[in-house]
C-alpha cells in the first residue's frame, strides 16, 4: 500500500478527523442496520432459480387467481386406542373455530379420518398477507392454541407447509442479535488470550462492530432502493463474516504495528510503516474474498446469488474501516494500550524464538518428507468426502431438534398414505386440461387427482402424492410426471408444488457447485499470480487449499454422522464451504507468502520461508482461531444446515492455519526454494543457497531487529 495513504491514516491531526468521521457514520448507520430485518425477502421466490419449472408454476398459479401467500396448515389428531365420539366432536368444533380465523383463506378440508381409526386431520389454508414468511408463525400459533383444547388423551399437532414454515421462522427469530453477541463473546475471549492485554482487544472489536453496522446500513439501502435480495440466511452469514474477517485483518495489522514499534521511537512512524507493509496483504486478502463472493452472482439459486453481493459489500466495508479507523485508534491510544507487555524501542522480537520458529526448525532438515507425509494424511481425510450425501435435507433433518411440525408429520405418516397439505400443481391450457389430468392420474407415485380448475384459457390440475413430500420416491414421481407431460397436448404443462420446488432447488444447487467452484479457483489463482508475480507458487497454493477443503469435508461428514446423526446435507453445502474456506482460507496464504516474498530479496527464499513462518505463524494461528470460533457460533442455531456449515468451515480453517499454511506450505517452500517464484526474477537469483545452512540451527531471526535500523535498508519488494 502506498506510503502516502499509510501516512495519512496515522497522521497526527487527521487521525482525529478519521475517528470523528467513523463515529458519525456509525451513529447514522445504527437505525438502518436495525431495519435490515424488515428488508429481508424470505418468500419462496427469493430462494428459487428464476427459470425453474416450479417458479414458472408459481407465476401461473398467481395468474389463475391462486394466491401464493396462502399456505396450508395440517392439524393432526391422534389417539392410539382409537378416536372416540368425543374426539370426533372436538375435531368438528376445532374446524368450526378455524373457520372463524381472520387469516382463513378458503374452505377447510376434513375432518379426514385414517383407515385405522386412530387419527384424523384437517387442512386449514392460511393467508400470510403482506407479512410474508415472517407472518406465518403467529397465525400457526393461533391454530395451535385452538387445537390444543380437546378431550384428555387426544394428542394434536400442527404440521404441513404452514407448520414447517412457522417452526423455521421461530428458529431464525432473534438470530441476528444472538449471533452477534455470541460471535463477539468468543472473539473477545480469543483476543484476550492472544494479546494478553485487558484493553487492546477493545479496538479491533469496536472497529469490527462499526464495520458491521455500516455494512448492514449499506445493504439495507440497496435492498430498499436497488432490489438487492437479502434473506435470513445471508443476513446471518454477514454477521459472522464481518466479525470474523474484520478481526482477522485487525490481527495482521496489530501484529505488524507491534513489530514496527520495536523499531521506531515515534508511534506514528511505526503505524505508517505497518500500514505500508501489511496493507497490500490485507487488501489482497479482502479483494480475493470480495471477488470470490461476487462469483456467486452467477448462481442459478436466487438465495445463493443474493448472498454474493451481500457478503462482498460486508467485506469491502470492513476493509475500509479496518484500514482507516483501526490505525487511527491505535495511534491515538499510544503504546500503553499493549499493557502489560508494551513493545518498547529496541526490545527483542518474541516471534524470533517463538513456537513457530521452533516448528520451522523441525521442518527444515527434511522438508520433502514433511510435505509428502502431510499431504498423504490430508488425502486420507478426503476419503470421508465420498460419504457426504449432498442431495438435500428432509424436513425432519432440517431441524436439530424435533419441533411440533416434524412430530406431527411423522404421526401423519403412520396413519395416512402421504402427508396432506403438499399437493402437486400442474398448470396447463384449458384445451389440454382433461388430457393432462388423465396423464397425471396415470403417473406412478401419484395418489389421486382432482378435477381440473379452468379459468379462461388456463387450467390447474391438483394431485396428491402417494409418498411423503420430501422423500426420494416423491422426487422420482415429479420427474416421471414432468417427463410424461412433455408428450401431452402442447407439451408446455409445468409442474409445481413444494416437492417440485425442493427438486428444482437440488438441481440448481448441483449446477452451481459444478460452475462456481472452478470459477472461484480461477479467480483466486489470478489474484495470487498478480500478487506474488509468479506461476509456480499460486498453483501450489491453490492445490493446498483444495486439499484442505477436501479434508475438511471428509472429516465433517464423519462428524455429522457421529454427532448430529444426520448423514445428508443441503445441496448447496459443498459450494458454501468451498467459498468460505477458499476465499477466506486464501488470506492465510497471502499473509504468509507476501512476507516470505518480502524477506526473500534479503535472505533468499528458503531462509525467508523460516522468517515468514516465525513472523506470521502466531498471527495466522490467532486469526484462524478467531474465524473458526465465529463460524462455530452458527452451531448454536437449531437449523442443521447452518450448524453443518459452521462445523465444516471452523474445522477447515483450523486445518488451514495449523497444518496447511504453517507446515505444508512452509515445507514446500523449503524444498522448492527460489523456483517457487518462477518466472519472476526471484526465481533466477544465483546467490541463494540450495539449503539453509547449519549456522541457522539455533534461532530464526526476525528481520530488522537492530534498534534504529533504517526501515528500507536492503528492501526491494
Amino acid at each position: 500500500m502506498g506510503r502516502s495513504f499509510a501516512s495519512r491514516v496515522s497522521h497526527r491531526r487527521l487521525k482525529w478527523v478519521i475517528l470523528v468521521l467513523w463515529l458519525v457514520l456509525a451513529a447514522a448507520s445504527g437505525p438502518l442496520a436495525g431495519a435490515l430485518t424488515d428488508e429481508q425477502d424470505n418468500e419462496v421466490s427469493s430462494w428459487l432459480p428464476g427459470d425453474a419449472e416450479s417458479t414458472l408454476a408459481l407465476e401461473r398459479q398467481t395468474e389463475l387467481g391462486s394466491d401464493p401467500d396462502v399456505i396450508p396448515a395440517v392439524v393432526v389428531y391422534e389417539r392410539t386406542e382409537g378416536l372416540t365420539a368425543a374426539d370426533l366432536a372436538a375435531v368438528e368444533e376445532d374446524a368450526a373455530a378455524f373457520g372463524r380465523l381472520d387469516a382463513l383463506a378458503g374452505d377447510i378440508s376434513g375432518p379426514i379420518p385414517s383407515e385405522d381409526g386412530q387419527a384424523a386431520q384437517l387442512v386449514v389454508p392460511l393467508d400470510m398477507g403482506d407479512g410474508g414468511w415472517e407472518a406465518i408463525a403467529p397465525l400457526v400459533d393461533d391454530v395451535r392454541e385452538i387445537a390444543g383444547d380437546g378431550p384428555d388423551g387426544l394428542r394434536t399437532w400442527v404440521t404441513g407447509p404452514a407448520g414447517n414454515a412457522a417452526d423455521s421462522s421461530e428458529a431464525f427469530e432473534g438470530i441476528d442479535g444472538a449471533l452477534l453477541f455470541a460471535a463477539l463473546g468468543v472473539v473477545v475471549l480469543i483476543l484476550l488470550v492472544t494479546y494478553r492485554s485487558p484493553v487492546l482487544w477493545i479496538l479491533p472489536i469496536f472497529s469490527a462492530v462499526v464495520a458491521l453496522f455500516c455494512s448492514q446500513a449499506v445493504i439495507t439501502l440497496l435492498a430498499r432502493h436497488a432490489d438487492l435480495t437479502v434473506n435470513a440466511q445471508s443476513a446471518s452469514i454477514l454477521t459472522v463474516l464481518v466479525i470474523g474477517a474484520g478481526t482477522d485483518y485487525a490481527l495482521l495489522l496489530v501484529a505488524r504495528y507491534r513489530e514496527e514499534l520495536r523499531l521506531h521511537a515515534d508511534r506514528h512512524e511505526a503505524m505508517t510503516e505497518a500500514v505500508h507493509r501489511a496493507g497490500p496483504a490485507v487488501l489482497a486478502s479482502g479483494g480475493t474474498v470480495i471477488l470470490g463472493m461476487l462469483c456467486l452472482a452467477v448462481a442459478d439459486m436466487n438465495s445463493t446469488a443474493g448472498l454474493g453481493p451481500v457478503a462482498a459489500i460486508g467485506v469491502a466495508v470492513t476493509l475500509v474501516v479496518l484500514m482507516t479507523l483501526l490505525p487511527a485508534l491505535l495511534v491515538i491510544c499510544g503504546r500503553w494500550v499493549f499493557w502489560p507487555v508494551r513493545p518498547a524501542l529496541g526490545s527483542p522480537e518474541p516471534s524470533a524464538t517463538g513456537i513457530w520458529a521452533r516448528v520451522g526448525g523441525l521442518i527444515r532438515p527434511r522438508p520433502r518428507a514433511v510435505w509428502v507425509v502431510t499431504s498423504l494424511l490430508l488425502l486420507a481425510a478426503c476419503i470421508g468426502m465420498f460419504g457426504l450425501d449432498a442431495k438435500g435435507l428432509t424436513q425432519a433433518d432440517s431441524f436439530r431438534g424435533t419441533p411440533e411440525s416434524i412430530t406431527g408429520e411423522q404421526v401423519a405418516g403412520e396413519h395416512f398414505p402421504a402427508t396432506a397439505g403438499n399437493p402437486v400443481y400442474v398448470l396447463t391450457t384449458a384445451e389440454d386440461a382433461d388430457q393432462v389430468a388423465d396423464a397425471v392420474a396415470g403417473t406412478e407415485g401419484i395418489g389421486g387427482v382432482e378435477a381440473p380448475r379452468v379459468t379462461g384459457d388456463a387450467a390447474l390440475v391438483q394431485a396428491a402424492l402417494a409418498d411423503p413430500a420430501d422423500s426420494q420416491a416423491a422426487y422420482d414421481a415429479i420427474e416421471r410426471l414432468r417427463t410424461g407431460l412433455d408428450d401431452v397436448g402442447d407439451g408446455e404443462a409445468v409442474v409445481g408444488g413444494n416437492t417440485a420446488v425442493n427438486l428444482d432447488v437440488q438441481t440448481a444447487s448441483q449446477r452451481d457447485n459444478r460452475v462456481i467452484i472452478p470459477l472461484i479457483m480461477v479467480v483466486v489463482l489470478l489474484v495470487l499470480g498478480v500478487l506474488l508475480r509468479a506461476i509456480v507458487a499460486p498453483l501450489l497454493l491453490i492445490g493446498t487449499v483444495v486439499l484442505s477443503y477436501g479434508a475438511a469435508l471428509g472429516i465433517s461428514a464423519l462428524i455429522f454422522d457421529w454427532t448430529l446423526g444426520v448423514g445428508t446435507t443441503d445441496s448447496s453445502f459443498p459450494l458454501f464451504v468451498f467459498v468460505f474456506l477458499v476465499a477466506l482460507g486464501i488470506d492465510y496464504n497471502i499473509f504468509l507468502m507476501t512476507r516470505v516474498r518480502e524477506e526473500a530479496f534479503d535472505h533468499g527464499t528458503r531462509r525467508a520461508a523460516l522468517i515468514g513462518l516465525s513472523a506470521t505463524g502466531g498471527v495466522i494461528t490467532s486469526a484462524g482461531l478467531v474465524l473458526a470460533a465465529t463460524f462455530s457460533v452458527l452451531g448454536t442455531l437449531p437449523l442443521t444446515f447452518l450448524t453443518q456449515l459452521g462445523i465444516a468451515v471452523a474445522l477447515g480453517v483450523l486445518l488451514d492455519t495449523i497444518v496447511v499454511r504453517s507446515v505444508l506450505v512452509t515445507a514446500l517452500t523449503l524444498d522448492i526454494g527460489r523456483w517457487m517464484w518462477w518466472p519472476s526474477r526471484l526465481a533466477h537469483r544465483r546467490d541463494e543457497p540450495e539449503q539453509v545452512g547449519d549456522a541457522d540451527d539455533v534461532h530464526v531471526p526476525a528481520p530488522r531487529t537492530r534498534p534504529g535500523a533504517p526501515h528500507d535498508v536492503g528492501r526491494r519488494s
